[in-house]
């Protein structure tokens, strides 16, 4: 699938109202529309990734997670030890 710069700039769009929610802006009180927004984009996303690679008869389940475990978990740990670093 090639990199598609609209759906970044649309990822960003729906992040706006979480991160004026939760800085306490009262006329964004429903910033979960945000969150919403995202995961639709998201799972929209990772379903044209699967249906690609099933279309071209290489897609893997352990693959796939293994690609999302690459992406997800040095954020994770990043975040588990600063938060463990700040919380002494």
């Amino acid at each position: 699938m090639r990199y598609r710069s609209e759906i970044d700039g649309l990822r960003a769009v729906a992040v706006i109202p979480v991160i004026m929610f939760h800085a306490g802006y009262s006329l964004f009180s429903g910033g979960f529309v945000g969150v919403d927004v995202f995961f639709v984009i998201s799972g929209y996303l990772i379903t044209r990734i699967i249906l690609g690679e099933l279309d071209e008869g290489r897609f893997s389940l352990v693959n796939f997670y293994e690609r999302r475990a690459r992406r997800i978990l040095p954020a994770l740990f990043l975040v588990i030890f600063v938060t463990t670093a700040f919380s002494f």
